[in-house]
């Protein structure tokens, strides 16, 4: 699956065949098919609950050592590293199931699922420093989509200045949201 979610976020679900899985993670042939009879989309489907739930950790990691805005801060240096170190052909495995989990329903609800859980854990993050409920919710929400936005902008700018202005303005929004 870690092969499945770098090759996804380079190239995209559609344009990730089994044999690409293979070839870069060396596993047999067999073993693919054993581990997911119902072929690609259930690949797809299971790779993108993986990396949401690899993202969620990182965030619940970052939260533990840093209040909400260095918890941004820290978002904003791993995607500056992976946009840079990828030539900014890498994105977000979550965006690109969204984007290609139209045709699959099991995809886009494991993307559905991974937004939330982010979204989750930001807003209980702000609540948890005095932000009211609903305003937790809502600033939880702008920072997943600015973030996911911003590094769509970075790869097709090629240049992480998207990202860096983001991340600034949500830095100053989050914290004149906590009391």
């Amino acid at each position: 699956m870690e092969s499945a979610a770098l090759l996804f976020r380079r190239h995209g679900i559609d344009g990730t065949s089994f044999s690409d899985v293979i070839a870069h993670s060396g596993a047999p042939r067999g073993s693919i098919y054993h581990h997911f009879p119902a072929g690609k989309a259930q690949l797809a489907a299971e790779t993108t609950q993986w990396a949401g739930q690899f993202i969620l950790a990182s965030t619940v990691a970052a939260l533990a050592e840093n209040d909400p805005v260095g918890a941004i801060e820290a978002s904003s240096r791993w995607w500056t590293k992976l946009l840079r170190s990828s030539d900014y052909e890498a994105g977000c495995v979550i965006a690109a199931a969204t984007v290609e989990g139209v045709r699959e329903p099991a995809v886009r609800a494991a993307a559905a699922q991974a937004f939330t859980d982010w979204e989750k854990v930001l807003a209980q993050a702000l609540r948890q420093r005095g932000v009211a409920t609903p305003r937790a919710r809502s600033v939880a929400t702008l920072v997943v989509a600015a973030i996911e936005g911003a590094v769509i902008l970075a790869r097709a700018q090629r240049s992480t200045e998207p990202l860096l202005r983001v991340t600034r303005e949500l830095q100053a929004i989050v914290a004149d949201s906590m009391p």
